[in-house]
């Protein structure tokens, strides 16, 4: 019985595994058509979505049979109800993957009123994050799991530059405005993802110590 459980719950970490890497690479493609301005790839983002949205209903169907089935408990149901967790937080950063594409899209046919730099440095933070996270999960680390955590400091610094810059340039220039507002936008949802990827690290802690934001849960 054990060892068929254990095969279910490899199949559980491969299924997370392989969300996390489409997950990666819609950030990354987001951030590349952003930079270049292509608008075919964004596009693709938009309509890849729905690969992810169906990698989470899998998953969560996997979690409900684990369940049922093998009435898992302490860190087995830990670890089954943390995955039911860091799924919704991986398909939320999908989804705004998506909204930085379609913000792409309405970008596309302007000069951007200023060099992307801090933002392409956001993009590449929140993909550390998400990777770390799923490393920490796999390994069963602990003290990688929570540096990801303290590392959303960074993303946020990041954020709170390009507001300032952009924030500057409207005031130096209004007709810049609505492009700036919209990177803004963008930089926002990056800054959303790097919060969600923070949760998935939250919640791998709690995998592996019963702990959640220092409350004691199981």
């Amino acid at each position: 019985m054990r060892s068929r459980f254990d095969e279910q719950l490899k199949e559980l970490n491969n299924s997370l595994i392989g969300m996390a890497e489409i997950v990666k690479q819609a950030i990354a493609n987001a951030d590349k058509a952003l930079i270049e301005q292509d608008t075919e790839l964004a596009q693709s983002i938009i309509d890849s979505d729905d690969e992810i949205d169906n990698k989470e209903k899998e998953i969560e169907s996997l979690c409900l049979k684990l369940i049922i089935r093998q009435q898992p408990v302490a860190g087995d149901l830990r670890l089954v109800s943390a995955v039911l967790k860091i799924i919704t937080d991986l398909e939320r950063i999908g989804d705004h993957a998506t909204d930085i594409s379609e913000l792409t899209i309405l970008l596309a046919e302007r000069q951007y009123i200023k060099k992307l730099e801090h933002i392409p440095q956001m993009a590449a933070a929140t993909m550390k994050m998400v990777t770390d996270s799923i490393e920490a999960f796999v390994n069963k680390d602990l003290q990688l799991a929570r540096q990801v955590i303290a590392y959303d400091d960074e993303v946020d610094k990041l954020f709170a530059m390009v507001k300032k810059d952009l924030i500057e340039l409207i005031k130096e220039n209004a007709d810049s405005g609505d492009q700036a507002i919209d990177l803004i936008m963008i930089a926002k949802y990056f800054e959303r993802i790097g919060d969600h990827a923070t949760n998935v690290a939250e919640w791998i802690v709690f995998s592996l110590t019963g702990a959640h934001k220092d409350s004691q849960i199981m």
